[in-house]
């Protein structure tokens, strides 16, 4: 199948190279030129592994190319897929700015018979707005259909050659069929829903899963005050097949490209169709405050942030990305600067996006390594869970000359570990515990 996707951004160029791994003639439009020549250049503007080794092959396989001429990328495509970006406005729906610019910019190059599914994430009632558009400009016979992608950062690549699930949004049987035939590959369920409900497939997905942070977040802090431990506490509820042991993460709350984004926009949509007293509109404020709670109660702790060095270990929003969109750090570096503390960050990827992001402040340095964000600081804040702050030894960095905290805010240390390091340990809804 010839195929074009639209938008390079993170979930734009891993569809078009997967996709091309599987023997589609695949291309890549966009246009940002500066984009489009490094990724020409095998040069990944986002760090995702497994992607780089992707492109070069399916580059020099002659699957995939990339280009910023829309009639050279629209006129031969069997099927032009939509992945730009749909970032929230103010109010907190979703823009579709760049979604409705691109889908002008097709229509006119549009190959009869060709699909135009919408990957990026969208509002229910959005398909009419695009035909619309299209029906202006195209003189031939086309579908329409959505396409929702339910990728993690980090994982990406492994999620689209082997996902739980395909959905695919569509009103023709042959939009089906030729849809599914693309999917097969990949042998996984695909589920044939219409496109209002795949477009609220996403939204549910992304929403249900900020849910079960939040949810487990305000367990953590009843167990702050009652003495339980939240580990054990999940422990105890995971054996119920209604509930499962899976995606229980308390911690400083969610963040990333999507789930805020995400939560924030079915929100809005549904004050808009009047259904504004939910559940969706109370969680995305309950993970704005969490942030600044936690750390007054961190404060509070260990006497207070001012004039204490802090290593914040754990830029980017989660592990294995470099992307710092709704990062925690964000709002706990500011916080402590704020608290004249001194901080010391420290990331596996996202140093150099950390960089361009915070301000020059003679109290923030960034580090190369945990051994160098660490020395002779007071508190360590194990912030997110990469695999090199989990499984770092901090006996390296222990002052045995000053009182120092470890807080872990993710849970994924032993606290008697920690303890036997040297530190006092601070994590998330567990009392007073020892584990053996």
């Amino acid at each position: 199948m010839q195929i074009t996707v639209i938008g390079t951004g993170f979930v734009g160029v891993v569809t078009a190279a997967v996709f091309a791994s599987y023997d589609n003639k695949v291309i890549g439009l966009d246009i940002d030129e500066k984009k489009i020549s490094k990724l020409k250049k095998n040069l990944v503007p986002f760090y995702e592994p497994g992607l780089e080794k992707l492109l070069k092959q399916q580059q020099k396989s002659g699957n995939l190319e990339f280009t910023t001429a829309y009639q050279k990328g629209i006129e031969n495509s069997d099927l032009v897929i939509l992945a730009v970006g749909t970032p929230s406005n103010p109010e907190g729906g979703a823009d579709l700015t760049y979604l409705l610019s691109a889908t002008k910019e097709l229509a006119p190059y549009l190959k009869s018979e060709a699909i135009v599914a919408v990957k990026s994430t969208v509002p229910p009632g959005t398909l009419p707005k695009v035909d619309k558009i299209i029906s202006q400009t195209a003189n031939v016979k086309y579908y329409l259909a959505a396409m929702p992608e339910f990728l993690k950062e980090g994982s990406a690549v492994e999620d689209t050659i082997h996902p739980d699930r395909v959905v695919i949004g569509a009103r023709e049987n042959v939009v089906f069929d030729r849809l599914r035939e693309l999917h097969r590959p990949l042998k996984c369920q695909v589920i044939e829903v219409s496109p209002e409900s795949a477009q609220m497939a996403k939204y549910a997905a992304n929403a249900y899963l900020a849910t079960r942070i939040t949810f487990i977040n305000q367990i953590a802090d009843l167990c702050e005050k009652n003495g339980a431990d939240v580990e054990e506490v999940i422990a105890a509820i995971s054996h119920d097949r209604r509930i499962g042991k899976h995606y229980w993460y308390p911690g400083v709350g969610y963040g990333g490209s999507c789930f805020p984004k995400d939560v924030k926009e079915l929100a809005y949509y549904s004050r808009q169709v009047g259904e504004g007293e939910n559940l969706f509109n109370k969680i995305s404020d309950l993970n704005e405050e969490r942030i600044p709670r936690l750390m007054k109660n961190f404060g509070d702790q260990l006497g207070g942030w001012s004039g204490k060095t802090v290593a914040v270990l754990g830029l980017a929003f989660k592990p294995h990305t470099d992307d710092m969109r709704e990062a925690p750090s964000l709002k706990v570096i500011p916080y402590l600067l704020d608290q004249q503390a001194k901080v010391r960050g420290y990331d596996p990827k996202a140093l150099s996006a950390a960089k361009q992001i915070f301000p020059s402040d003679e109290n923030l340095s960034f580090h190369d390594s945990i051994d160098d964000a660490c020395q002779s600081v007071d508190v360590v804040l194990a912030l997110i869970e990469w695999p090199e702050i989990v499984d770092y030894d901090y006996s390296h960095v222990i002052d045995q000359k000053k009182e120092q905290w470890l807080i872990d805010a993710r849970n994924q240390l032993l606290a008697s570990q920690v303890k036997g390091w040297g530190f006092n340990y601070i994590g998330i809804g567990r009392g007073e515990i020892d584990e053996q």
